[in-house]
């Protein structure tokens, strides 16, 4: 065997049908599969934008804007102390807490800014290092002998 000797298997090469060829060409003799009249059955549909939709109001223009969006929004991934305290109690998580070990324990993506909010109670002195925290989680972490650490942030 050589490569002048191969061949494709059996019935896996087949001949493409050629549209707008006739009647004998197998796919529909004056259409051409472009279904019947209209723009898009018109040679130079391709140059038509997708979002396109003939003298029809177009979709942005009749959809309702109204209110502000900032762009410049900060946005954190929030963890309430009772979801630490279930990870340290499944010996997933282990003081000091960090950002890289949250990420690693699945509870937060590499880029996220995290935020500890206070919903749970903690019965461990724990050392959390975040980027943000509500008064109340402060408040309940060092109230078990630990404390929360600031990440500074831009």
């Amino acid at each position: 065997m050589d490569l002048s000797t191969l061949k494709p298997a059996a019935g896996s090469v087949r001949k493409r049908k050629r549209l707008g060829r006739g009647v004998g060409s197998g796919r529909g003799g004056h259409s051409s599969t472009r279904g019947n009249k209209g723009q898009k059955s018109r040679t130079g549909n391709h140059r038509m934008p997708a979002w396109f939709e003939g003298g029809q109001m177009p979709l942005q223009r009749r959809v309702p804007k109204f209110g502000f969006t900032n762009r410049n929004r900060v946005v954190y991934r929030t963890l309430n102390l009772s979801q630490i305290r279930d990870f340290i109690a499944a010996k997933r998580l282990t003081s000091p807490i960090t950002p890289g070990q949250l990420v690693e324990a699945g509870l937060a993506r590499p880029k996220d800014r995290i935020k500890i909010l206070g919903g749970g109670d903690l019965a461990d002195a724990v050392q959390i290092t975040a980027h943000a925290c509500s008064r109340s989680a402060r408040e309940k972490v060092e109230q078990a002998g630990g404390r929360i650490d600031h990440i500074a942030t831009k």
